[in-house]
């Protein structure tokens, strides 16, 4: 049975990329016993290191979960990944100490805070692209023939209402807006200007592809045998570098279409995350620090 909301503690540190999240979390959790489990949707899988940030280093011997957890070359979902971060932390909870969520991908992060219903039905191939032919118009007309119980994203969102569809067909768990909260969620962001945000994506993007080893990473992963359309299906680094390595495009087209993405990627997340009145956006570990021991005592 899920959990009431406020039951157990949950610490959410959220922002988006290039911020800082993980060297807040690891300051945090080392002063509140706490453990990470990551709230990112590339670093799920294996050998996806550099292009997915993973900085395993900056967690010194604090320790992490949900990284590494599946295979490039396979499909995991949203309901996976809300399967096993419940998982950890319920036995971080359980074990005495406090659990931080810790990651810039929105999805991810509103299936465990939330409680999204998620449901484990396979995709069904031909249906979804019969439905994809259809409009959204014609799309929310068979919501309504279902009777699916979708908010206001979902129900403006093609692909949510074909997965909905896919899952009603599969005479499964619907993907609903019944969500079940499990946790009482502090959750903390962190939001510098867009000029510094952007200074450090290119500091970052530099050092990845000059430093650090991204190229040779995508030809590794390719060689272990994820497709290149694989690859270009995670985005970012992995699309631009491997139609590089496919010679579709230069090294320095690559470089600046690469950097123009992540710089559109971090607004797309800061639009997400704007939206959501729950957070406190706090200026250093400090102020966080003062608001997550008021948080725990009450």
């Amino acid at each position: 049975m899920p959990k009431r909301k406020g039951e157990d503690k949950l610490i959410v540190i959220l922002g988006p990329t290039s911020c800082g999240k993980t060297s807040l979390a690891v300051k945090l959790a080392k002063v509140f016993n706490g453990e990470i489990i990551s709230a990112d949707s590339r670093q799920v899988y294996k050998g996806m290191d550099i292009g997915a940030g993973k900085d395993l280093d900056e967690y010194g011997n604090v320790p992490y979960h949900l990284i590494d957890v599946a295979s490039p070359k396979s499909q995991f979902s949203l309901a996976e990944y809300q399967k096993l971060a419940y998982k950890a932390i319920d036995d971080i909870i359980k074990r005495g100490k406090t659990p931080f969520l810790v990651g810039g991908a929105g999805l991810y992060l509103s299936a465990v805070i939330d409680g999204y219903r998620l449901s484990d039905a396979k995709p069904d191939k031909k249906l979804r692209e019969h439905l994809n032919t259809g409009t959204l118009e014609q799309l929310q007309k068979l919501v309504a023939k279902y009777k699916l119980q979708l908010n206001k994203s979902d129900f403006n969102n093609k692909r949510r209402i074909i997965r909905n569809i896919e899952i009603f067909k599969s005479n499964d768990q619907m993907f609903t807006c019944s969500n079940v909260p499990r946790y009482d969620c502090l959750i903390l962001g962190i939001k510098y200007p867009k000029k510094i945000i952007d200074e450090r994506i290119d500091k970052r993007l530099i050092h990845r592809l000059e430093k650090e080893g991204m190229i040779d990473e995508v030809k590794k992963l390719h060689k272990q045998g994820v497709s290149w359309k694989k690859l270009e299906g995670f985005g970012l680094e992995y699309k631009w570098i491997a139609c590089y390595l496919q010679k579709k495009i230069s090294y320095d087209v690559m470089a600046e279409k690469l950097a123009i993405a992540i710089h559109q990627f971090a607004k797309r997340q800061m639009t997400w995350f704007k939206k959501d009145k729950r957070i406190k956006w706090i200026k250093d570990y400090s102020e966080a620090k003062k608001t997550l021991k008021k948080f725990i005592k009450n």
